[in-house]
This record gives structure tokens, C-alpha cells and sequence, in this order.
């Protein structure tokens, strides 16, 4: 995957370039993972070598997306009524805009991705909500994308906010500094808001495979310890209970132990802003 990011500094309001679909996509490639069809052969390509490296059937994805689901309801059950997903990825069932909006249908959403196809999915998804927007931006230029327009516009950052980084951190290198950005995003982040963070844990020899192949196919992909995850929430109150392989974290039915691959592929948790900050 190119550095290159210049692409992604589209003014509100104007098209996005022409998206490439000779280079893969994360966003896309998660989708072939999903079982979704917004995705280019190129995508597929990858997730077939990802799925030989780790032969899960995809359902580590499906494991992520169900985390997603059970703490966007959650949020929004504390009374969370704005978010902000970074990394969104392309539009698929339950999106955090339709869960949040099931418990509270004035519930707001900003939607941000690298990858344009995003936004052109996203506007035909959306085209009859003015709560819920979608914005092409990186998450490696918080300044770009926390004062851009359609952030700014959208979320009252007097407020709680609802910051999801869900599967988004472990494509940043460790030479990008992931531990200072989230650091950033969570000092923009108002007191009483809360932060969900999901991560490839590099507990399994499976895993630590899949981290070559996306390595190899996408120029990232970075595997990192349960410890190193649990770092990313440093100075937030952690809900119960804390930092867990995703099965574990608020199940809507018993788990099944001991955890398959797939259950131990991703890590994560959800933290509190206290509200004295």
C-alpha cells in the first residue's frame, strides 16, 4: 500500500479521484473477508492468501463485526448519541449508524476511511440520513481529519463522543507511531466519551503468519501482544471486563471454550474518558 495519502485531502463537497482498482484495499479486502461483493479481484486475491495462512473460513472478520455491533449498542445505551468510526471500512449489515440509531434514532455517526470506495458507498447508503456522514480521510493526519468540515460540523466535541478505532491500529507500522497517535485522538476525545479499540493479537502462531501475508500483499500489518494492546488505553477507566480476546467482551451467549483461532485473532476493549479530564 502506497504512503502516499495526498489523494485523501479531497475538500468537503468535491468528487473523490477515480479509485485505482488494480491496488488492493484494505477496506475491500475486509469485505472478501466478510463474504461481502464490493470488493475487486485484486482484494480477493489476498484474502485467499490470507485464508491459507490462516484458514478460519473469514470468521475472525465476523467475530470483529460482532464485537462492533455489541459495543455500539452499548454506547448508545449509556447514552452515547454521537460517533465517530475511523476506519470504517465499506458499508455491510449493522453499521454502527444503524445500531446506534436503533436505540437512539437521533444518534450521530461519522464515518472515515482512507479508501474512496467508502465514500461513494457510503453516499448512496446514506443519501436520506443527515445524521450519519462519511469522510475520506487517514487516520496518520488527526488535524486533517478532526477539523475537517463534515467532523466538525457533525459532532458537538462539548459532549461525549463515542471514538471507535475498530481493526484500524494494527495497519499502522511501528515506525508510524501508533502509541502517540491514539494518544492524540484520545486528547481530542471530550471527558465522559469512551474510545473502542480492536487489534490482531499476535498470540498464535496462526496469526503471526496472517501478519506476513498482509506484510507481503499490503506493505502493513502489524501483529502486537495483548500488553501492547492493553497500552493503547492507557489513562482511560476500562469497562469490565478490560482488555479481552473479542468472544469474551459483552457475549450475547455463552462462550465455548477453549477459543479457536478465530476467537483468538483479536483483542480489544472499551475505555472511558473520565469525566475530571
Amino acid at each position: 500500500m502506497a504512503d502516499d495519502m495526498s489523494w485523501t485531502r479531497t475538500p468537503s463537497g468535491r468528487e473523490p479521484v477515480e479509485i485505482d482498482t488494480s491496488v488492493p484495499s484494505i477496506a475491500r479486502v475486509y469485505d472478501a473477508f466478510l463474504g461481502g461483493k464490493d470488493h475487486y479481484p485484486v482484494d480477493q486475491e489476498i484474502a485467499d492468501q490470507a485464508a491459507k495462512s490462516f484458514p478460519d473460513g473469514g470468521e475472525g472478520a465476523r467475530t470483529n463485526r460482532r464485537l462492533l455491533v455489541r459495543a455500539v449498542r452499548y454506547l448508545a445505551r449509556q447514552g452515547i448519541d454521537q460517533f465517530l468510526d475511523i476506519g470504517s471500512g465499506l458499508p455491510t449489515a449493522q453499521n454502527t449508524h444503524q445500531v446506534a440509531q436503533e436505540v437512539n434514532p437521533e444518534a450521530r455517526v461519522v464515518y472515515v476511511d482512507n479508501d474512496p470506495i467508502v465514500l461513494a458507498h457510503g453516499r448512496a447508503l446514506l443519501e436520506n440520513d443527515d445524521r450519519t456522514v462519511v469522510v475520506t480521510a487517514d487516520i496518520r493526519e488527526p488535524d486533517f481529519l478532526l477539523n475537517h468540515p463534515d467532523v466538525a460540523g457533525m459532532l458537538d466535541t462539548t459532549r461525549p463522543v463515542g471514538l471507535i478505532m475498530n481493526a484500524v491500529i494494527h495497519h499502522l507500522l511501528d515506525e508510524e507511531n501508533p502509541d502517540d497517535l491514539v494518544e492524540t485522538y484520545k486528547k481530542w476525545l471530550p471527558p465522559g466519551g469512551y474510545l473502542l479499540l480492536t487489534h490482531f493479537c499476535s498470540s498464535t502462531p496462526e496469526a503471526r503468519g496472517l501478519e506476513s501475508v498482509l506484510r507481503q500483499a499490503l506493505g502493513r500489518g502489524r501483529l502486537r501482544s495483548m500488553a501492547q494492546i492493553a497500552g493503547f488505553f492507557e489513562g482511560l477507566e476500562m469497562v469490565e471486563p478490560g482488555v479481552v480476546y473479542l468472544p469474551y467482551w459483552h457475549p450475547d451467549e455463552p462462550v465455548k471454550a477453549p477459543l479457536d483461532i478465530a476467537g483468538l485473532l483479536v483483542a480489544g476493549g472499551l475505555g472511558r474518558k473520565p469525566s475530571g479530564e
